[in-house]
């Protein structure tokens, strides 16, 4: 049990921090929860071989390196010691040991670097399952640099990167808008509902699942929207996101990217933002990280997956945009991208046939306008949107008038408004609200077990919804010559009549009509996990406070405890009756009694201790 040798000095290392430290590094080591009560256990948790495996595999060369050198020092080596074996200036050594050393991976003790056994362990047995052992973590060099990249091949990166950027901020805004009617219900099972990914896929004019996948990491890398109480939805953020010019939601998006990335990546992707990426980089991150096999290469590949999207890197080569984020940031890279990407228009073109074309990219006000009062039908740079029946309808049921319908196509149209358009402004407001649904009491009689109606004054109309098959699944059934009901609620009703293209209107009981929202959109404010780091450190905090007045002893009794687990032999100092005191080293055997029963290793006997006269354990000196 050597490797439990040094789990003592960690365990008094543990002790010694404060809850911030120690929850960081709880959070970033991940131990398990169970059997840790305090910080004895804790530090037999860390030291145990897998949990070492998965911290030493995000360590870079450098820190491993660090760890290499002092598993083959003879004696725990200084900081200038490490330095001089692997040739690099001490300062430069600062950052790595104290990382290390706030991962419970290195300790330092009086100015010498020590390294737990149970890592020195398992770095030792690295080179059998095919890892660089401690000598290879020092001596091996990076594989060669990586290309540089001409102007040439920059200019047409440049080219295809401001498409791929326009079209992800294009295509994030039609999936926030579509979650934002409609929140895309998750399966218990896993992933997106299959109506829900359709509509998902339709809307983001996505090519497949993978690029809607990337989309919606893109979202929720920019707080734009979170799965959250069982489906997908918007988040206040992306109200503001929505308002602003498509050059700034893309930086968002970027930004939130580059945010996202984890920092083993995002420090290398930086320094190396102006040179080729592709299999070089992936070779050179192999080198970084030897012990990354089990995070590393799908990762690197989804932040690059990520980055094509957002028009970051094309191929393997980062664009103009793309250095500047990585370089200098969010605003930066706006600056790159301004050049080359489409401007805003103001205006559209009305068609005869009651399309409407936009010739560039849609300002955000006036593309939230006219989609009051028209559909969407795809979207890029030059935009399409049909005005139908329906889509006026809704225009008027938010409160707005012919006159105010009138006078915003009149501003936005470049072509005036077409005479069969002004018929169907005409016509539909004419016929407005003489469709209506409304929801039921579940009063007893002959609508007894209905939840909603719709009514209309022509009775034709009602008998054409009826008999409707895109409406069977709502069971309508005459009540009556121009009404009808069904089972479901009135709001379901509703939105089945809109969908299907019926110029249906909301009321309520007293007859007023009002808009209805399809679904809430926003997820409740829910309360947080529970932190499993907080919670272990106010359990070890709690089992410190809880132990005896005599401390001291109390602790005494943990170390003992844990030598007597480990097999370990322990340094302990005894005050003998007159004060003295005295230095036995002792393989202990067992704590009971309020006494300690242990072999004496220099006298070859057995010694029985009481526990209240130990000042001190240690590790007995190397």
């Amino acid at each position: 049990m050597a490797a439990n040798r040094t789990a003592l000095a960690l365990a008094a290392s543990l002790r010694a921090l404060s809850d911030d430290a120690l929850t960081a590094l709880l959070r970033a080591r991940r131990p398990r929860e169970a059997g840790i009560r305090d910080v004895f256990d804790l530090a037999e948790a860390l030291l145990e071989p897998a949990s070492v495996q998965a911290a030493l595999a995000h360590r870079d060369r450098t820190e491993l390196a660090v760890l290499a050198a002092g598993v083959l020092a003879s004696d725990p080596p200084t900081t200038a010691e490490v330095a001089g074996r692997l040739d690099r200036p001490a300062a430069e050594l600062s950052g790595p040991v104290d990382r290390l050393t706030a991962l419970a991976l290195l300790i330092v003790d009086g100015g010498r670097l020590v390294v737990p056994d149970g890592v020195a362990e398992v770095l030792r047995g690295w080179e059998a399952e095919g890892l660089p052992g401690p000598t290879r973590l020092i001596d091996e060099k990076p594989p060669a640099a990586l290309e540089p990249i001409d102007d040439a091949a920059r200019a047409h990166t440049d080219r295809i990167a401001s498409e791929r950027a326009f079209t992800a901020a294009t295509a994030v805004s039609e999936l926030v808008d579509t979650l934002d009617r409609e929140p895309a219900r998750l399966l218990q099972r896993g992933g997106v509902s299959l109506p829900d990914w359709r509509r998902l896929l339709a809307a983001t004019g996505s090519p497949d699942d993978a690029a809607l996948d990337t989309l919606l990491a893109i979202a929720e890398a920019a707080g734009l929207a979170i799965p959250s109480a069982g489906a997908w939805r918007t988040t206040t953020q992306a109200q503001r996101w929505r308002t602003l010019p498509r050059l700034e939601r893309w930086s968002r998006l970027a930004d939130g990217w580059l945010a996202h990335v984890p920092e083993e990546l995002r420090t290398q992707l930086r320094g190396r933002a102006g040179v080729r990426w592709g299999e070089g980089l992936h070779a050179y991150l192999d080198w970084l990280y030897p012990a990354g096999g089990d995070w590393l290469p799908e990762r690197a590949r989804a932040v690059v997956r990520t980055a094509e999207a957002l028009g970051v890197v094309d191929g393997a080569v980062p664009s103009s945009a793309g250095m500047a984020l990585l370089t200098h940031g969010a605003e930066a890279a706006v600056e790159a991208m301004r050049a080359l990407f489409p401007p805003e228009v103001h205006q559209v073109y009305i068609q005869h046939d009651l399309s409407v074309i936009s010739p560039g990219p849609l300002a955000p006000e006036a593309d939230r306008r006219l989609r009051e009062i028209a559909d969407v039908e795809a979207v890029g740079l030059a935009s399409s949107y049909r005005i139908t029946a329906a889509s006026v309808t809704r225009a008027l049921t938010t409160g707005q008038t012919l006159e105010q319908l009138r006078a915003l196509l009149e501003e936005l149209s470049l072509t005036g408004i077409p005479q069969p358009l002004e018929y169907l402004l005409t016509e539909t407001a004419s016929r407005f609200g003489s469709l209506r649904v409304g929801p039921l009491d579940g009063a007893p009689g002959p609508d007894a077990g209905s939840h909603s109606y719709v009514r209309a004054d022509d009775a034709s109309l009602i008998g054409q919804i009826v008999i409707d098959q895109t409406l069977t699944p709502l069971a309508l059934r005459r009540a009556g010559e121009h009404r009808a009901v069904s089972r479901f609620d009135a709001e379901t009703l509703y939105w089945a009549l809109l969908d299907a293209r019926y110029p249906a209107v909301y009321e309520d009981p007293d007859g007023t009509i009002r808009a209805v929202q399809r679904v809430a959109t926003h997820a409740a404010p829910s309360e947080p996990a529970p932190d499993p780091a907080a919670r272990l450190v106010a359990r070890i905090r709690e089992a410190a406070e809880n132990q005896p007045a005599e401390s001291g002893a109390a602790w005494n009794a943990r170390q003992l405890e844990l030598a007597i687990r480990a097999k370990l032999a322990v340094n302990v100092v005894v005050r003998m009756p007159d004060g003295s005191e005295v230095s036995y080293v002792l393989e202990p055997a067992a704590v009971a009694g309020g006494r300690l029963r242990g072999r004496d290793r220099r006298a070859d006997i057995e010694r029985t201790l009481p526990l209240s006269h130990i000042v001190s354990v240690e590790p007995p000196p190397a």
